[in-house]
């Protein structure tokens, strides 16, 4: 039988060679991730491997995964250890070799392989990695499937199968990119700056991009897991800066920059400004609803209040629905609603048949972003944002707030809003119009206004993010209206961050 996980053991060791590491802490809410070494070893990805493989035989899966690792000095032999693991619980394992997130939940859909667990840190600095999996396409575990995967590794309650295998498919990216490239044909070259921050997009998105038939002005894609310039990730204000110094050096029409595993996918327009993500979704539905009429988007909690009251979207007959936080959430929505798309301001993207296959994929965002300036060749991308109506929002803020309470204070948060709309109260001289509970409480007022409080899925944090479309002015007073209402609970700490 193979030995039970140990939380803590020092490299350098007899144990440590003898016994599996898996620290309790790695296992999300909607992945795994631990920083390699200190937290995990390879006997605890073994048996990360073979408690996943045991979860797929309990949830009654046809046990044939694909998997694959991305770029990393050490991403191969974790998942060399977890294809051990998966093969000694019976699973057969097709794997993909070097890849992005999205190119492992295509080959569920290709290789008809009903599992995926694919091997990434994202844009983690190097030092970190994880697992992305899932048992059910297009979506990926959520907190259920996350707490029982957990249970099983940590208590060793394996179930080691006959009738496990492995195959190794060559040359998948091509495949993948065949596939993405199938789906679109511009009718303009459109000059793009590809930035991938030295991660594992760069072996995928600039090949992409030139097979669309743009001019590429590649930034950062020779590999180094080092990321010597910064990380690969489109929400990090370096990564940003640095596409918009290349957008206006180059005189780029758009510049893309994809995350280190490739499901997000960051936009700068052609004057070097960074269009947020939520932004970037209210264009993308603008331009899908004029093709899918009446079309539902689920967009997360964060998001800006444009996705509900853009006159444009509702001219089109656009349903908008704010839902919880999250890639796993935010995919498995749409699937259930059968949503044209879901929009997190993160930057996870989920298209939905006919327009992908519901899962998150940087790619396909930036086939879409494409798509959309090739349908507006009078207009710059820039032009289309700034026809959008104007907004002031804020960053996203993070008061420090223990795990252990964190989740108590959203309660009486969500209890006190609650308590203020059944009685009439006003907040900036306003009645709440409404409040959205399914991720700790979005407060929207009557001028549009709102205010977000939520708990952070992995930090000992909450999420604050406020925005208003009167005024500036109407934001601040939101943010002092919030922020007194979480002053009354004393377990909340300083800001990261204000406005």
């Amino acid at each position: 039988m193979f030995p039970k996980p140990v939380a803590c053991l020092t490299p350098n060791t007899f144990e440590y060679e003898r016994l599996p590491l898996v620290k309790p802490t790695g296992f999300r809410e909607y992945d795994a991730r631990w920083l390699f070494g200190s937290e995990l070893n390879l006997m605890g990805v073994q048996a990360l491997g073979l408690g996943l493989a045991t979860l797929i035989h309990e949830m009654g899966v046809r046990p044939r995964l694909a998997t694959g690792h991305d770029y990393r000095s050490y991403s191969a032999s974790i998942k060399q250890a977890l294809i051990c693991g998966l093969m000694a619980g019976g699973v057969e394992v097709v794997d993909i070799g070097l890849a992005l997130s999205p190119m492992a939940y295509f080959a569920q859909f290709a290789l008809d392989c009903p599992a995926v667990a694919m091997v990434t840190a994202s844009h983690n600095d190097n030092g970190w990695t994880g697992v992305k999996m899932g048992a059910q396409r297009p979506v990926t575990f959520g907190p259920d499937e996350m707490a029982r995967l957990r249970d099983i590794v940590l208590e060793g309650r394996f179930a080691p199968r006959a009738g496990g295998g492995y195959r190794f498919v060559e040359d998948f990216g091509k495949t993948y990119l065949d596939d993405l490239a199938s789906r679109t044909k511009l009718t303009r070259k459109i000059k793009v700056v590809a930035a991938c921050g030295n991660g594992t997009a760069g072996a995928f998105a600039p090949a992409l991009l030139e097979r669309l038939g743009c001019e590429v002005i590649p930034l950062d894609v020779a590999p180094d897991y080092d990321f010597p310039r910064y990380n690969p990730n489109p929400e990090d204000l370096e990564m940003l800066h640095a596409m918009a110094d290349r957008v206006r050096e180059a005189k780029a029409d758009v510049g893309l920059g994809f995350d280190g595993d490739g499901d997000r996918c960051g936009v700068v327009d052609n004057r070097g400004e960074e269009i947020f993500a939520d932004k970037i979704g209210v264009m993308l539905a603008r331009d899908l609803s004029k093709l899918h009429p009446g079309a539902t988007f689920v967009v997360d909690v964060k998001s800006t209040g444009l996705f509900a009251s853009d006159p444009v979207l509702r001219a089109q007959g656009v349903t908008a629905e704010y839902w919880k936080t999250g890639h796993s959430y935010i995919k498995r929505r749409v699937s259930d609603l059968n949503a044209l798309a879901g929009f997190e301001k993160s930057g996870h993207f989920f298209f939905n048949a006919p327009v992908g296959r519901g899962y998150d994929d940087g790619l396909l965002t930036a086939v879409h972003v494409l798509e959309m300036l090739d349908r507006n060749p009078a207009m710059s991308l820039a032009e289309l944002y700034a026809d959008l109506p104007k907004t002031w929002g804020s960053p996203t803020m993070s008061p420090h707030c223990a795990d252990e309470v964190k989740y108590g204070v959203v309660e009486r948060v969500v209890a006190r809003f609650q308590a203020m709309q059944e009685r009439g109260e006003k907040i900036i001289g306003q009645h709440i119009c409404s409040l959205v509970t399914v991720n700790g409480v979005r407060v929207t007022l009557e001028d549009g206004t709102w205010g977000l409080v939520r708990a952070s899925s992995n930090k000992p944090e909450l999420v604050v993010v406020v925005e208003s479309p009167a005024s500036k002015e109407n934001l601040h007073a939101m943010f002092e209206a919030v922020d007194a209402i979480l002053r009354e609970n004393p377990e909340v700490g300083a800001y990261n961050q204000t406005i």
